[in-house]
């Protein structure tokens, strides 16, 4: 079968809304990539492996990275929309691969609203996050996906390997050639309190010392090397969890790229679930189709009996 551009077949996308992260709230048949390769140390990374990924234009020109989360909903970071407060400078590209050469499934969705989180006040402080409203629904293809969220019980031990992508330059004023294929590298989670005995190794006086905050998490290596970069901000930290993808962490800040003793640092997605929820709810239940109702652990659970009867009645013909 080859690569869908337009909306998934209806027998498919039947199957896919009857599949759901367990124990979390997201939106049906989420964090399922289209491509199963991998390229280990960071590089191109395949079409269609990380399906929700979004550019964040400004002005025509990619300036962040972000993370589809339902069908019009976009998750990135604060940070990214100092540059205007003026909504219209802003669109969501969906569906990119090489930047370079725009994809024909590519969408570049307007945007309604932008939610930045009340509590973020800089760069590199706490609740460095984003919700991103798209002005219409956008229909999915086997290049625009949803990532799932986590929920409660998922949980990921330091050291655990996990993948950041995103566009941004390969060093510090080192962009990225064209065509700009979207780049992938593999990092390991790191908890605060270690990010902080690293950061706190000769710390960088505009920084300070235990600069990571509690809802933070950071990812890579002691030695450097692996990281994210300017332009990743707002993207992906993605941690495979039983065969689905969860959305872990946002690009948020670093002290230079790539540096020894200074991972990458990510908002920790699962602080802000509830303020995530308290936009998102509502336009997710009316995605999803079925009736849902809120579980007191945060998850949904959802009556699919309708979809059942869709997809029974879809393979009958």
């Amino acid at each position: 079968m080859g690569r869908l551009c337009s909306p998934l077949a209806p027998v498919l996308l039947a199957m896919a809304l009857l599949q759901g992260a367990p124990g979390s709230w997201n939106q049906p048949g989420c964090g399922q990539p289209t491509s199963s390769e991998r390229i280990v140390g960071g590089g191109d990374a395949p079409r269609g492996r990380w399906p929700w990924q979004v550019s964040i234009q400004y002005n025509g020109r990619h300036h962040c990275g972000g993370s589809l989360i339902s069908a019009e909903w976009v998750i990135s970071a604060a940070h990214c929309f100092e540059l205007s407060d003026l909504v219209p400078s802003y669109r969501v590209n969906l569906g990119e691969h090489q930047l370079s050469w725009p994809d024909r499934c590519r969408i570049s969705a307007p945007v309604r609203h932008i939610f930045i989180h009340p509590n973020y006040s800089s760069p590199r402080s706490s609740a460095d996050i984003a919700l991103v409203q798209l002005e219409e629904p956008v229909r999915y293809t086997d290049d625009i996906r949803p990532v799932c969220l986590p929920g409660p019980a998922d949980t990921f031990p330091d050291n655990h390997t996990c993948w950041v992508t995103g566009w941004g330059t390969t060093a510090m004023g080192v962009s990225l050639l064209p065509p700009r294929t979207l780049q992938e590298v593999e990092v390991q989670l790191i908890e605060p309190a270690a990010c902080n005995a690293l950061y706190n190794i000769d710390p960088n006086p505009s920084i300070g010392r235990d600069p990571v905050k509690p809802d933070m998490l950071c990812a890579g290596y002691a030695q450097g090397q692996r990281d994210s970069c300017q332009g990743d901000s707002g993207g992906p930290l993605a941690c495979e969890h039983n065969g689905t993808w969860l959305l872990v962490g946002v690009v948020s800040w670093g002290d230079g790229c790539g540096r020894p003793n200074r991972p990458g640092v990510y908002v920790r997605m699962a602080a802000y679930s509830e303020w995530i929820w308290g936009h998102v709810g509502s336009g997710h239940q009316a995605i999803t189709t079925g009736e849902c109702t809120a579980r007191a652990d945060g998850g949904r659970s959802c009556f699919r009996s309708f979809l059942l009867l869709f997809t029974a009645l879809l393979l009958s013909l």
